[in-house]
């Protein structure tokens, strides 16, 4: 655990010693659980949002994309559940005063009976070699049978007493499991009570006429409102989906873990409207495609897993989240729900507008069923960052701190270095500045020995480097060294668009 602490307070430090990630209105001494992105921080993020949205918009003729107000009509929240629904079972420690989230209590100490079985099966690994029968000995030896079934005895009876609003039976659970207060190792718990989550807000010229409003606490309704108004204009046929990214607040009790969990985030939402009684096919579909969506960024195949919802919520008829090994463990970083028609035909119901699409095929209208992909950007972004930052031990002794962030996402794409601050190379190399800005965020670089440089750019996470030297002034080539393997190559300058267009665009990742 201590060695993952140290781990994540280094991707903290780092994200802001080179602009990533800075706290919020940090002269005043901050707000908690708020950040600010930095000028490299919002190049990545901006990055990350089209890469997402290429492959779910551009790269499906039947996905059309929306911008929806954060400010939406206060019944909106009513007939989305989320005025009655959008609790938080929190609890607090008598003695510390510090509050927590029940569940997360509970999941993270089922999480760790799930890293003991797989220390156990590490070591027995290691022991047996090849010889070794993984689902023979994860169904047979007493010890790791013990943790797992553990783990999933505590996930099933927190999720049924979740289900059946028992929070009594919550807190005993925490009572028998011997949960302490991670800070202080207190036991002394309050009872477990619900919170809602929703920032409130007015709207109005004076106090007494004014509206009561929410800030959005998820951009999906703003899509479930809309969907008339897109299949109409758009003359969409079903299946369909309507995707959209944007900032979305709740007043998170426990907001903690850096931007894992913060009060204003950004999510990524896919809206897929479908025939009912299809949308189990579709649910699938969704789960393989979002998952080879992360995998084609290569932060690797081991740092994902399928989540299985035990609890599911009032509207869903199936779900599963796509968990990331975070440097604080597996934690959410997509759902995917199957909502079935609960949203269209709720707002029907309270507008009194119908929701409905007429099939031609089956010449019958009917409110369609939903499936849902939703990925929060912050997330996404620690995923990306934490992954990529890493201390490499060279051949020759010395070591380098790397951001090895996919291209495709890297904020800057290109450093162009003259080797020396004279003899006309800052004008060569400011001259191919010019002409790769373009199409490229690419940055000029002339400060310390190119070494230095070298390593900034690593630190910084730029995947290529482009070196003018003397050579340059005879044979127009340039030196590109690569940040992920340091080797380097003659170039002739005229090639260069097209070698960075081949390490960055989309296209060569996404296919």
């Amino acid at each position: 655990m201590a060695n993952q602490e140290d781990k994540f307070k280094k991707v903290i430090a780092h994200a802001k010693e080179y602009g990533y990630i800075f706290g919020s209105s940090e002269i005043y001494d901050g707000l908690s659980a708020v950040y600010d992105y930095g000028q490299n921080g919002v190049e990545l993020k901006k990055n990350i949002r089209e890469y997402w949205w290429k492959s779910m918009v551009y790269m499906h003729q039947n996905i059309v994309g929306l911008d929806a107000a954060i400010f939406m009509h206060p019944t909106t929240w009513k007939a989305s559940g989320h005025v009655d629904a959008f609790n938080d079972p929190l609890i607090d420690n008598k003695d510390s005063k510090k509050r927590y989230r029940a569940d997360v209590l509970l999941e993270d100490y089922a999480e760790k009976q799930y890293q003991k079985a797989q220390k156990e099966i590490a070591k027995a690994k290691k022991r047996f070699g090849d010889s070794f029968d993984e689902e023979q000995y994860v169904t047979t030896n007493p010890r790791v049978v013990k943790y797992l079934s553990e783990q999933q005895r505590v996930l099933k009876r927190m999720a049924k007493s979740l289900e059946n609003e028992d929070l009594a039976d919550v807190k005993t659970l925490i009572e028998e499991l011997g949960i302490a207060d991670p800070e202080t190792g207190s036991k002394n718990w309050t009872d477990v009570r619900q919170f809602n989550l929703m920032f409130g807000t007015k709207l109005g010229a004076s106090a007494e006429s004014a509206t009561d409003l929410f800030l959005r606490p998820e951009t999906a309704q703003g899509i479930f409102v809309n969907f008339s108004n897109v299949q109409k204009t758009g003359r969409m046929k079903i299946p369909f989906g309507i995707a959209q990214t944007g900032k979305a607040f709740r007043n998170e009790i426990v907001a903690r873990q850096f931007i894992f969990r913060m009060r204003e985030f950004e999510q990524m939402e896919m809206q897929f409207f479908v025939r009912p009684g299809e949308e189990m096919k579709w649910y699938e579909y969704w789960k393989e495609t979002r998952l080879n969506w992360h995998l084609s960024l290569g932060l690797g195949k081991e740092n994902y897993r399928f989540h299985d919802h035990d609890k599911l919520a009032h509207y869903a008829n199936a779900a599963a989240d796509i968990e990331f090994n975070f440097p604080f463990g597996f934690k959410e970083l997509e759902g995917i729900h199957s909502r079935t028609d609960f949203d269209l035909k709720a707002h029907e119901e309270f507008s009194g507008k119908k929701l409905q699409f007429f099939d031609p095929e089956l010449k019958e209208s009917y409110v369609p069923y939903v499936v849902e992909t939703s990925v929060g950007l912050d997330r996404m972004f620690l995923a990306v960052f934490s992954t990529a930052l890493q201390d490499e031990e060279l051949e020759d002794g010395s070591s380098r701190v790397v951001l090895k962030l996919p291209a495709v996402v890297a904020p800057v794409k290109a450093a162009i270095l003259p080797l020396v601050k004279k003899d006309g190379l800052p004008e060569v190399a400011e001259k191919i500045v010019k002409d790769l800005k373009w199409k490229f965020n690419v940055a000029y670089d002339e400060k310390d020995a190119i070494g230095r440089r070298y390593r900034r750019q690593d630190a910084a996470g730029t995947p290529i480097c482009i070196t003018v030297d003397h050579d340059t002034l005879n044979d127009q080539s340039v030196t590109i060294r690569d940040r992920d393997t340091m080797e380097q190559k003659r170039v002739p300058i005229s090639e260069l668009k097209s070698i960075i267009s081949e390490k960055v665009d989309p296209e060569f990742w996404l296919k």
